[in-house]
């Protein structure tokens, strides 16, 4: 196929109509010249060719690199390959993470004309394989996102980093559920209290009469993970002695059960996670160099809570839906305010039980600052969750009210990038919310 052919539109429509993943193409000028089937079906619900992608895809009136977007198509431009990136996509079903895949399409003197997109949503806040949802749109949780999506299709040993309470779980589900075993079990491995022949035994199971008790075979958590994905969580609590195992079964994939004989052949795929400093583990000598540097094949570090402070809104929606499903509950701006001060030591997994607690506290459908604990309004004697040295947005911060924002708008003198870190917001929350600006004053 040639893209300087005045047919190349029709050629490109056709080929990309029978591949089961939505795609579309674009021209030089951001035009959708093609859609397929399953784009049709999944991200729209009006005509999408002649419309620009940015549009289509983000609702923005310009560009998505003059959005705060990270745009594959002007890297793909300029290397001439093809390019990812993970991007917020508005569909049917509201906002959802999607990873898109920009393919220049060259013509027989090598220049770019069009670009193939393929559409891949992850199964993050809606989709029920998660079983949790995975909600935010922070830059540092952007990231973590990226490389989660480029790990799941692959066979790699993911090793999750990160400190206690950020869900590192739910992440590892996450990767499970956009692998190709994601048909097969998801069976998580509790590291942490197990001893040495307990855990043993709970791997890779027993054979009758091994040990007392023993009574019948039993078969091993890597056997009930067979197909599957096996979760390691707090790897980094795992003895030496079992280290070793747990080592040979990586690099043999095969094992034996406690006082068996037979070599079993293991089918699973390895997601660790761990609080610890692994690294300052092995120079200490607690961990062994080898297995640390199987399972860091590619490490994900999973932001803590105060790294993402601009997700506390979408986060809290989503959390009270899970503590009290039956009531419609908020937080008032001063809920908000503390909150937004509060450091969160304990990260999401803190967030939850605050929320869960302060909706226990109100009679009515809304959370205001006296329904938090001491420590996170700063009633206390000394407010426990607060660390020297971290640098709080203002108040207010999460979401300006609209009214707020346009006086900031024009008051401020600076660029968006700069307005956009005065209030603690990404770029891209900024345009979403000028936007919406823009619409109402229209529709006034």
């Amino acid at each position: 196929m040639s893209a300087d052919s005045p047919q190349a539109p029709l050629q490109i429509a056709q080929l990309i109509e029978s591949l089961p993943e939505p795609r579309i193409a674009v021209d030089l000028d951001y035009r959708i010249v093609a859609a397929n089937a399953a784009y049709r079906a999944a991200y729209a619900t009006e005509r999408v060719v002649g419309r620009y992608c940015y549009e289509v895809s983000h609702q923005y009136s310009a560009p998505c690199h003059e959005a705060g977007e990270s745009c594959p198509r002007e890297r793909a431009l300029r290397s001439g390959l093809t390019e990812k990136t993970l991007h917020i996509h508005h569909t049917p079903r509201g906002e959802e993470h999607v990873l898109v895949e920009l393919s220049p399409v060259k013509d027989t003197g090598g220049r770019i004309g069009y670009f193939l997109e393929r559409m891949r949503a992850l199964p993050t806040r809606r989709d029920p394989v998660v079983g949790q949802e995975l909600v935010g749109e922070a830059p540092a949780f952007m990231r973590m996102l990226d490389l989660v999506a480029r790990v799941a299709t692959s066979e790699t040993t993911a090793l999750l980093l990160g400190e206690t309470g950020t869900g590192k779980e739910i992440v590892a589900r996450a990767i499970h559920g956009m692998s190709p075993r994601q048909g097969g079990p998801f069976v998580v491995v509790e590291c942490t209290g197990l001893t040495e022949t307990l855990f043993e035994s709970e791997m890779f199971g027993h054979e009758k009469g091994s040990f007392t008790g023993a009574n019948s075979r039993t078969a091993g958590l890597i056997e009930a993970a067979s197909g599957g994905t096996l979760f390691l969580d707090e790897i980094g609590d795992v003895s030496p002695v079992q280290q070793v195992k747990l080592l040979r079964l990586i690099e043999t994939g095969h094992y034996r059960r406690v006082g068996g004989v037979e070599p079993l052949r293991s089918d699973v795929r390895l997601v660790a996670a761990t609080n610890r400093d692994l690294g300052a583990m092995v120079r200490e000598g607690n961990f062994r160099a080898d297995l640390f540097y199987r399972i860091n094949a590619f490490p994900v570090l999973l932001p803590p809570l105060r790294e993402r402070r601009e997700d506390l809104v979408a986060l809290s929606e989503s959390l009270l839906k899970r503590v009290s499903p039956n009531r419609t509950l908020s937080l008032a701006p001063d809920a908000l305010q503390a909150m937004q001060r509060y450091s969160f030591p304990g990260n999401v997994r803190e967030l939850r039980n605050l929320l869960e607690r302060a909706s226990l506290l109100t009679d009515s459908d809304v959370i205001s600052a006296r329904h938090l604990p001491g420590e996170v309004t700063g009633d206390g004697d000394e407010p426990a969750g607060m660390r020297p040295g971290i640098d709080c947005a203002p108040a207010g911060a999460l979401r300006p009210t609209m009214e707020r924002l346009a006086a900031l708008v024009e008051a401020h003198d600076g660029d968006r990038r700069s307005l956009a870190k005065k209030l603690g917001i990404s770029e891209r929350t900024l345009y979403r919310r000028l936007r919406e600006i823009r619409e109402t004053r229209a529709d006034a």
